[in-house]
């Protein structure tokens, strides 16, 4: 199951935002620095409109959501890449995730600890990134005497590795991250070989006062943090109040939208959090339903119909013949499956469909 791990200076609000999304208490959130040490791993629910919808149509008896995983990382600090502050066993930490969440803290609140003793987002961006930079410089300096070595004896998976380091090295020593090196596909697929952390995509958070969330955009911090994710990360922030989500945990689903209501917010932060990182993971969402159940189905995106038939049984993808599909408006929009195929909305893909986000799907297989 791939991964996002929440990553940032110790204080901003990793711990609680990671109890929020995964609607646990498993990470200790307290107001002093490196209260989490080993990483806390939780199973997050994919908010989906969607199935309430087709469950509707199908008078279907359950509902199944699409999950992925969450990561609480301990906080990093300046120096981390050298050893500061257990860093190097940090930085191992978001080796293994496959996507990184970057929370930053964009609230003054005098009883709680910053680490460098004042808010500033993007100098805090900044620190975490040095960071990772540099440690992925370490990285590929390691990688290189080794691959030097097999290239004298005339290996050409060795020399293309180097080839690619040469180049990105000074990328690199420039501030700017692995994955905004312009490389040709032999090249990526060389990169996903090493394991950087700069090579991860990142989703930056900023984690606001309770009283801002229903108007982010009186927030100073919140635009620079967003044109700074823009500009330097092709990226996406998205605003979260980590207090006012961990307090929404506690709460029935009726009250929760009655308090946000209150709030002047239609939808959780943390749930478009959820829905972002599950996109910038890669993943796609394809749906079945029926009587027995409507069911979100997790796909990476660019999968064609037999992987995702196999996301269901992988004997599925070896016997399958066909794919009756519906776009989700399509079927909502004719109000049932019936009125959908006297329109010519149901369609039999085969074998080479790219399969769409939001897809509603029945397979045919020799089984």
């Amino acid at each position: 199951m791939l991964c996002a791990g929440i990553v940032g200076l110790p204080n901003v609000g990793k711990s609680t935002l990671f109890n929020a999304v995964t609607q646990t208490r498993k990470a200790l959130a307290a107001n002093y620095r490196f209260c989490t040490i080993e990483p806390n791993q939780g199973i997050v629910t994919v908010p989906d409109e969607r199935l309430e919808v087709l469950s509707k149509i199908s008078h279907s008896q359950k509902l199944v959501p699409s999950v992925f995983e969450f990561v609480d990382i301990a906080g990093l600090v300046k120096g981390a890449s050298t050893g500061e502050g257990l860093g190097n066993q940090f930085l191992g930490h978001i080796r293994e995730v496959n996507a990184i969440i970057q929370v930053v803290r964009c609230f003054e609140n005098a009883d709680i600890e910053h680490v460098m003793d004042s808010v500033d987002p993007i100098r805090d961006i900044e620190i975490v990134n040095t960071e990772l930079i540099l440690a992925d410089i370490e990285s590929i300096d390691k990688r290189k005497t080794k691959q030097q070595k097999l290239a004298k004896g005339g290996d050409k998976k060795a020399q293309a590795e180097l080839d690619l380091i040469a180049r990105l090295e000074p990328h690199l020593s420039e501030g700017q991250f692995a994955f905004s090196l312009e490389m040709s596909p032999e090249e990526s697929a060389l990169l996903k070989q090493f394991f950087l952390l700069t090579a991860k995509p990142t989703l930056f958070a900023c984690n606001v006062a309770e009283e801002e969330l229903g108007n982010p955009e009186s927030n100073p911090w919140v635009k620079k943090v967003r044109d700074y994710a823009e500009h330097h990360h092709g990226t996406r922030a998205v605003v979260v109040s980590a207090e006012i989500e961990s307090e929404l945990v506690t709460l029935p689903p009726d009250e929760r939208a009655e308090y946000l209501a209150g709030l002047g917010v239609e939808q959780s932060g943390s749930g478009t959090l959820i829905k972002e990182a599950y996109y910038l993971l890669g993943l796609r969402t394809y749906l079945t339903t029926g009587e027995k159940e409507t069911r979100a189905w997790t796909i990476n995106a660019g999968d064609k119909a037999p992987q995702a038939a196999g996301v269901i049984h992988s004997d599925f993808e070896k016997s399958f013949i066909s794919a009756e599909t519906v776009a989700f408006d399509d079927l909502v929009a004719c109000g049932s499956f019936v009125k959908a195929r006297e329109l010519g909305k149901v369609r039999t893909e085969g074998k080479e469909y790219v399969v769409q986000d939001g897809d509603v799907m029945e397979f045919k297989t020799f089984l």
